[in-house]
């Protein structure tokens, strides 16, 4: 039987895996430029992880109908971007680190979130 409840759930937990795995390599990248750019890098990386990640918990919580599906979808949607820009916020204005690194983190996790739904895992 397939149970698409289960499937998101996995496929979502590979998505935030795969996007945390990114924002881990480009901040060890940036150690090579400062520990604050990595810091940043790691921290844009992380944070649009961890939005994915609330996200995923909101839309894959439990089997609604169609209307609380998307309801749900949408309420995820704007969570995950009040989290990200909030998170860019701490990072840039609150901590003042390097903005290039924290958007390249930001990106390279972007980049991924496609590679995650291609390769099973």
């Amino acid at each position: 039987m397939f149970n698409s409840l289960l499937f998101g759930r996995r496929l979502a937990l590979r998505a935030v895996t795969w996007q945390a795995l990114a924002g881990l390599v480009v901040g060890a990248a940036f150690l090579f430029v400062g520990r604050r750019e990595a810091l940043a890098a790691a921290g844009g990386g992380f944070t649009l992880a961890l939005g994915t990640a609330l996200l995923s918990a909101q839309v894959f919580g439990r089997l609604v109908g169609g209307m609380a599906a998307f309801v749900r979808l949408l309420l995820g949607m704007a969570l995950k971007w009040m989290v990200v820009v909030g998170g860019l916020v701490v990072i840039l204005v609150q901590y003042k680190l390097p903005p290039l690194a924290a958007v390249t983190g930001l990106v390279a996790a972007y980049a991924v979130y496609p590679l995650a739904f291609r390769f099973k895992g």
